[in-house]
């Protein structure tokens, strides 16, 4: 809900500007945040006319003493349970400042509401009860916002007279909540003794906190830096939708950041398509003069007819954002099943959305222990710094670089899973400079799976040396062949003889080969073929961002034949001798394989005959939507 107080209240004495501060309030429930908020509207004279006096009626009727907190825990739930479960927005006067103060839920099951409050935020005022002090909920609230890249926080004790206004237990929390955030790079603005409830040090010091020198609550407030204005950043409008009206195409979208003017020349990333700003225009049908500027919601038609899609950033050609497939971010995870390494996801930036591969899992802390996870995995209401891999390229911030474009979402199976900032834009990624236009194929991929009978696949077995790999992907290329199809055989040695003779064999060389193998094998599965990928590939890091470059194309096959047999067979006696140094001959290699946790198909071929491993490969790929029907019961019947 939101609470915004009469605009007579808010007016600009004699036209000019003020700054605005966004602030959010967090805390434990029951630490007295929505006492402080209202007490705050009633001190600074922001209450609408008669409300305070209708409130305590009701109070009264009710026969129960006023509560501060009355003014914003309207909803009848909220009274009934007695904690906020919304994110309410109040607006009000300092002598300085226009403040917009977001109540943010403290309640452990209201956490996304409380990050959605706190993503908005300039600043931040953190309460404590003085009786209770830092809590696990205090730690994780204040791990929250360093997360979300609020560097302004103010921390507010609240209930003082519940400790007879002590200075020692002040101070005592006072040193605990300090050291907890500058240990997150966050160092408080102000410590503030209050009592919300009476007034005390809320906006003016009392008797009762003569002991405290600092600012009021107030004061504090007003020394706050409002953020960087929207204006002043670099364009980015996120393309929502593209209309056609009479003879125009429209492309419409929300200035997130920066502005736009008729005749500008733009970049449209990440296919770095370059035009002009041939119109801008407004419903009804008339065009608008003048720059447009952060916040509007506009639409505009380019000088050139170009392909644009949902999702598609706008900027200008001399700041555009990075074009990547790799991001790292810093998270906080609310879904019940832990986010492990490997897992697929569902990536939402501004208005774009793609399918990613969580490649590596670093910096996983409980923020309300602050203590690192051994484990490589994320638990529910945990943090930590991922690696993603994108399954197509998009255009990105970092969040220090531009708030509004630097934060992610992230969905699993149709729900909100987690949030966070985008730490970086990977450097090394495929960033296709403006004047490059990749050049699509003359084919349809409907007219080569007319021919083939087939859909376009990356066919990944991995395993160890000696498990059957290369003997299983000819066996399949010779079928698939057989049938009428198109299977091209990628051998990871073979072509470590020629594209990746430059890689050697250490954890970055061998993630590079990994890398060019998916890249090549998926440019042939988006060109209707069926790529046969035969390489050890040992580590599930560099098979996971495999996955992430064939998104839904790839099927992942775990050749688990056991090693004493492996070791037997050893078809490619070479392959120690050739890694030698690196990984310590056979017994090196088993140790430094990480077989998968989750793939399409697992075949054992000491247990299976090569005919009858290739009919389980071929009745998978079936099933998974690659082969057709009728070219299985051809195979059958040969």
């Amino acid at each position: 809900m939101n609470m915004i107080v009469p605009q007579a209240t808010l007016a600009t004495p004699n036209g000019t500007t003020r700054p605005q501060v966004r602030i959010v309030i967090v805390g434990h429930v029951d630490h007295g945040k929505s006492t402080l908020v209202g007490r705050l509207l009633h001190e600074t004279g922001s209450l609408p006319d008669g409300k305070l006096e209708m409130l305590k009626a009701v109070s009264a009727r009710r026969g129960m003493p006023f509560e501060w907190s009355f003014l914003l825990d309207a909803l009848q739930t909220e009274r009934d349970q007695g904690i906020t479960i919304d994110t309410t927005q109040i607006r009000f006067r300092t002598q300085s400042r226009d403040v917009v103060l977001i109540d943010a839920p403290g309640h452990a099951e209201f956490l996304r509401n409380m990050i959605t409050g706190a993503s908005q935020a300039d600043g931040a005022v953190l309460i404590i009860d003085a009786l209770e002090g830092v809590r696990d909920q205090t730690r994780r609230h204040g791990y929250l916002l360093h997360l979300l890249g609020v560097k302004q926080v103010a921390i507010v004790v609240n209930k003082m007279d519940r400790v007879d206004f002590s200075a020692a237990r002040f101070q005592e929390i006072s040193d605990e909540i300090s050291a907890h955030l500058i240990e997150l790079g966050v160092t408080p603005t102000a410590v503030i003794p209050i009592s919300a409830r009476d007034g005390d040090g809320v906006a003016e010091r009392t008797p009762n906190i003569s002991w405290y020198n600092g600012p009021t609550v107030v004061e504090a407030l007003d020394a706050l830096t409002p953020a960087r204005a929207l204006d002043e950043l670099t364009l980015r409008l996120p393309v929502q939708a593209i209309y056609k009206f009479d003879d125009r195409r429209i492309v419409a979208g929300r200035i997130e950041s920066g502005s736009l003017n008729t005749g500008d020349e733009i970049v449209i990333m990440p296919a770095g398509k370059i035009a002009k700003i041939k119109s801008v225009e407004s419903w009804p049908a008339t065009p608008v003069s003048g720059a447009q500027g952060a916040g509007r919601s506009v639409g505009i038609t380019l000088d050139r007819e170009l392909f644009i899609e949902r999702g598609d950033v706008i900027a200008h050609v001399d700041a555009a954002p990075r074009d990547t497939r790799r991001l790292r971010a810093r998270i906080f995870w609310l879904h019940d099943a832990p986010l492990k390494e490997g897992a697929s996801i569902l990536l939402r930036l501004g208005t774009r959305e793609a399918r990613a591969t969580v490649v590596a899992i670093e910096k996983a802390v409980d923020p309300g222990e602050l203590e690192g996870v051994a484990t490589k995995a994320i638990a529910r209401n945990h943090v930590g710094e991922i690696d993603i891999s994108l399954a197509q390229p998009l255009a990105a911030d970092a969040y220090s670089d531009n708030p509004r474009t630097g934060r992610l979402v992230i969905e699993v199976n149709g729900r909100i899973a987690g949030g966070g900032l985008v730490l970086s834009v990977l450097a090394g990624q495929r960033a296709v400079p403006v004047d490059i236009v990749p050049v699509e194929s003359a084919l349809r991929p409907d007219e080569r799976s007319a021919r083939y009978h087939h859909g376009g696949a990356v066919v990944w077995l991995t395993g160890l040396p000696g498990s059957g790999k290369s003997t299983l992907a000819k066996a399949l290329e010779r079928r698939l062949f057989d049938n009428g199809g198109s299977p091209i055989l990628l051998d990871g040695d073979t072509l470590r003889a020629g594209l990746n003779n430059d890689l050697g064999f250490s954890a970055k060389d061998r993630t590079e080969n990994i890398r060019r193998l998916a890249e090549v094998a998926t440019h042939l599965a988006r060109n209707g073929h069926i790529a046969i990928v035969a390489a050890v590939s040992p580590s599930l890091h560099d098979r996971a961002a495999a996955r992430g470059i064939a998104d839904t194309l790839f099927r992942e096959i775990y050749v688990a034949t056991p090693a004493e047999i492996c070791e037997e067979r050893d078809p490619k006696g070479h392959y120690a001798k050739a890694r030698a140094g690196t990984l310590q001959g056979f017994t090196g290699i088993i140790n430094d394989y990480q077989p998968p946790t989750s793939v399409e198909l697992t075949i054992d071929t000491s247990r299976l005959a090569v005919i009858e491993a290739t009919d389980a490969v071929e009745r998978m790929l079936s099933h998974t939507g690659i082969i057709f029907d009728e070219v299985v019961d051809l195979a059958a019947n040969i």
